[in-house]
């Protein structure tokens, strides 16, 4: 493996909206999802996944995914021309309603463990990526930007250890249907900064990094480890979930998505911008986590909230 210098600046995809919430038990109104997504753009977000265009019978929090790509306000960004939002779509039907919505871009899935695939989608790797096609064709038509989610490429919870080349085998062949962007996922979190390298190392082998994208779960608390450990690969996006939002069916007591505000607070310390203004983002993760009944999940951001409730208590006493 060949290390390379830090780079300057990074791309985060907030994903807490869609891959956060979409778990939640209780119903979230779409008011919520809306404001939760609109202080994002407003803290600096520039790549917002939104909404899952699948079917309510099986994830009925993401019923209401057009309303809220139609509450969203881009003029609230500081780069407003500049941000892309996207949806999850799984076949022709959530194209469609992804191309009306007004979406930038779209996310197909599938694995890069086969039990997994069985188990999440009841297809082979090979049948899904064959279902994609006409999903793919009808984003070209309309220049949708199309990224094409790999679970599992780390770890499976049925099959164990998942190939370091498997990823990569995965990557050629979603590229070779027309998918634009990987995401390389830990799906449920059991990822070590070692494996990460010889994974990323793999999928470096077969695309370009720039098109590469670094999607970790916390179960094992080693998520900012293996971001680390893909920066000095060579990979420049990754993927990350306001306040930790998220979780794993798959993994008893996953924690979620690596918390957006621990990247960026990672990120200052080696001094690459993002974009994102921490103290906005730290205000919208503990706001959420108060709407939706949860405790604060991020690490950094209940650090800083504690900080700044201090100085607001000395000042006061002052």
């Amino acid at each position: 493996m060949q290390l390379r210098s830090l780079p300057k600046q990074v791309n985060l995809v907030e994903v807490g909206p869609r891959d956060g919430l979409q778990n939640e038990k209780q119903h979230i109104e779409t008011g919520i999802k809306a404001e939760l997504c609109n202080r994002l753009l407003a803290a600096g977000v520039s790549r917002l996944e939104a909404a899952a265009f699948v079917s309510p019978k099986w994830v009925p929090q993401m019923a209401d995914g057009a309303a809220v790509i139609a509450s969203l306000n881009r003029a609230l960004s500081p780069k407003p021309k500049s941000v892309s939002v996207s949806a999850l779509v799984p076949n022709l039907k959530g194209m469609e309603a992804a191309i009306e919505a007004g979406v930038d871009e779209i996310v197909v899935f599938t694995a890069a463990s086969e039990a997994f695939a069985q188990k999440n989608i009841n297809c082979s790797i090979a049948e899904s990526i064959e279902r994609f096609k006409p999903v793919i064709e009808l984003a070209r038509r309309a220049d949708i930007h199309i990224r094409g989610s790999i679970s599992c490429a780390l770890g499976c919870p049925y099959q164990g250890d998942v190939p370091v080349t498997a990823a990569a085998e995965v990557v050629k062949r979603l590229h070779g249907i027309g998918v634009q962007e990987f995401d390389v996922a830990d799906t449920i979190g059991v990822g070590t900064a070692g494996r990460v390298s010889e994974v990323f190392s793999a999928v470096a082998k077969v695309s370009p990094l720039n098109q590469i994208a670094g999607h970790f779960h916390d179960t094992y608390g080693q998520a900012l480890a293996n971001i680390l450990a893909a920066l000095q690969v060579g990979v420049r996006t990754f993927h990350s979930s306001v306040a930790g939002l998220g979780g794993c069916p798959y993994a008893k007591g996953a924690t979620g998505n690596v918390a957006t505000e621990d990247v960026v607070y990672l990120l200052q310390g080696l001094g690459i911008a993002c974009g994102i203004d921490l103290g906005e983002l730290v205000k919208t993760g503990a706001w959420i986590s108060e709407q939706i009944g949860k405790p604060y999940a991020s690490r950094a951001g209940k650090a800083l909230l504690n900080k700044q409730q201090a100085e607001m208590l000395t000042e006061s006493a002052g």
